[in-house]
């Protein structure tokens, strides 16, 4: 008895998953997110064709009743709970009712005559489409046993072709709904919570506030949450100016090191930037600083991407793996810079980067569409590099030149070539680099950089087409802008000793998204600092909201043997950007682990602004 009763819950949980992924996979292959609203009739009609089922015009108006303007996600997997399949002996009884001849066959006159004249009236057009489709040997008779099995057939068809989009497509499969574990779930209490990718979805979310609930007839599983849990938070005005961290006075005698660095916004979402090692020989006393790059020749009009938020994760352990142990992050805002300070022990630490992603999303905005010129022709038929080309080149030469030298060593170049080409130079191709432009102290000049990519544009005869796949790889596009979801970066690490002989080590790494190793840490980070509340009716799931000087972050807990849905609602908020580019969305937690939910900032830090968030669970399908 234990044993069935096992086998049937196991049965049905996966049976409710398969529900859900059908109902997902339906919705993306009319919509481009699971949480964009339907607002016509006829996007429901189409949407359920693409689940299998094929409405009446009578069910379409029972669920789309009139006065109704949206209905979501949520709304469709009800309605797909008691729409169901045309069966085909069902359809078959049906046309055997017409058969006056009991041959298999229907006249397109008699199939005319009753769609047109009797039940749901279909027009002429629409009754020529169906024996376009039906009437395989153009003899003017619809073999209806034929038409089922094809109705039935197209219906799987449809099915089967949004489940395989679905599945093919990751970025499409965890849209909205966060990053499942590649991992299996921990199954024990005692074993560790592992984390799980943080996505940052760009799409834009149109939302808007729920049909009154007057219309009783419209389905709607808001009615069916009880469990949720709201979060309101008021944070003033000028809070950039806040938590200013008082410099030591003897700071220009103490060791420092300067590096650079950049953010990368991909196309799947993740945020790309170097990590740096960062090797302390004995206990010291330590000032970490990070904050944009400003490339801007005018200093009173500062590049655009100065407002996006940074910070500088510290842990302990090797970029090779993904467990790590986070050691501090500067928490600290001053301007536009972060800030930490405080002891670290002798040994060797990772430095991440990191931003929130809330100020480097890709939008749409006004730019030139004119492509701009890379190569020019001299009156003597030579090429040369225009203007506005060298000007861009310039700036990624500051943007990779990590340590601020004004030169490019072979570690630097291969991190730039790593960005745009995949490869790396040896010491053999340096060599020779070396010897055919300018160099200083075995190291790339400015002026080199700009004869080696002059090289490249004569290697390919003025073909300008590689040189605009390293400009895009760097953040510009063809009208040599640097666009949204790229920003330069100063990773200032000024190390303090007590000791002053004692010196640090500083080096860039490793080029990657770290997502694992870094999602770790501004997880721990916000737990270890915020304090956690339970979702009504599920102990289990726990929300911590971590309130920063600057940004206000939270992180979903699901410490239950189950897979929790939780759905997040921002629409309440005010002057408020989310990391995850919408007002609302949901995040799938796996049994057993914690996900970052979002993070929240102002849109304009000189107005007040209202972080309001209702987090529920939503029930099982």
């Amino acid at each position: 008895r234990p044993i069935t009763l096992k086998i049937s819950s196991t049965f049905c949980t996966r049976k409710e998953e398969r529900f859900y992924m059908k109902c997902r996979a339906a919705y993306l292959s009319v919509f481009r997110s699971s949480l964009v609203n339907m607002t016509s009739k006829d996007q429901l009609c189409i949407v359920l064709q693409q689940a299998g089922r094929n409405p009446s015009q009578n069910a379409l108006d029972k669920y789309w009743p009139p006065g109704t303007k949206k209905l979501n996600f949520d709304d469709f997997c009800e309605i797909l709970k008691k729409e169901r399949p045309a069966e085909p002996d069902q359809l078959m009884r049906i046309f055997k009712k017409f058969d006056v001849n009991c041959d298999g066959y229907i006249s397109h006159e008699e199939l005319s005559r009753i769609l047109t004249s009797s039940g749901e009236k279909m027009s002429r057009k629409e009754v020529d489409e169906i024996f376009s489709l039906a009437d395989v040997n153009k003899d003017g008779k619809l073999d209806y046993a034929e038409f089922c099995r094809l109705l039935e057939s197209t219906a799987e068809q449809c099915q089967t072709a949004a489940l395989k989009k679905l599945e093919a497509d990751a970025k499409l499969k965890r849209q909205n709904f966060g990053n499942q574990l590649d991992n299996s779930p921990q199954s024990s209490e005692s074993q560790p919570e592992l984390p799980t990718s943080e996505t940052q979805p760009r799409t834009e979310l149109e939302t808007t506030q729920r049909k009154d609930s007057r219309l009783s007839s419209r389905p709607s599983s808001a009615r069916s949450r009880r469990s949720s849990l709201s979060t309101a938070i008021t944070m003033g005005a000028g809070s950039t100016k806040s938590g200013r961290l008082v410099e030591p006075k003897s700071l220009q005698d103490w060791h420092h090191t300067l590096m650079r660095g950049c953010f990368y916004l991909e196309e799947d979402g993740t945020i790309v930037s170097l990590q740096y090692r960062l090797v302390i020989p004995e206990t010291t006393s330590v000032y970490l600083t990070i904050w944009p790059l400003n490339l801007s020749p005018i200093p009173e009009k500062p590049s655009p991407w100065m407002c996006v938020d940074t910070a500088l994760y510290v842990v302990t352990g090797n970029e090779t793996k993904e467990d790590s142990n986070l050691v501090c992050f500067t928490e600290l805002r001053d301007k536009e810079r972060f800030l930490w300070r405080g002891e670290l022990s002798a040994g060797s630490y990772l430095l991440l980067p990191f931003t929130t992603g809330c100020r480097l999303m890709k939008r749409t905005r006004k730019t030139s569409t004119k492509t701009a010129q890379l190569v020019n022709r001299t009156q003597s038929g030579e090429l040369e590099l225009t203007k506005e080309f060298k000007a861009a080149l310039s700036d990624i030469f500051e943007v990779i030149d990590l340590d601020g030298s004004g030169l490019l060593s072979l570690e630097e170049y291969n991190f730039f070539e790593q960005r745009t080409s995949g490869e790396k130079c040896d010491e053999d191709a340096w060599a020779i680099c070396k010897e055919n432009f300018d160099t200083k102290n075995n190291e790339l000049t400015r002026q080199g950089f700009l004869e080696l990519n002059l090289m490249e544009a004569n290697d390919r005869e003025g073909d300008p087409r590689d040189l605009w796949l390293t400009l895009e790889a760097m953040g510009y596009n063809h009208s040599l802008e640097m666009v949204e979801g790229t920003c330069p970066l100063f990773l200032n690490g000024i190390i303090f000793f007590y000791c002053e002989d004692a010196k640090a080590t500083l080096q860039a790494v490793h080029l990657d998204s770290g997502i694992k190793m870094l999602n770790s840490a501004v997880q721990r980070s916000i737990t270890s600092k915020a304090e956690a509340r339970s979702l009504k009716g599920h102990e289990n799931v726990l929300i911590y909201t971590y309130k920063g000087e600057s940004r206000i972050s939270s992180v979903v807990a699901n410490k239950s043997n189950q897979k929790m849905t939780v759905h997040i609602n921002n629409e309440q908020s005010k002057n408020c950007v989310s990391s995850r580019g919408m007002s609302v969305f949901a995040v799938e937690v796996p049994a057993r682990t914690k996900m970052v939910c979002q993070h929240v900032m102002a849109l304009n830090d000189q107005q007040e602004w209202t972080y309001n968030c209702v987090e529920t669970i939503i029930p099982s399908l």
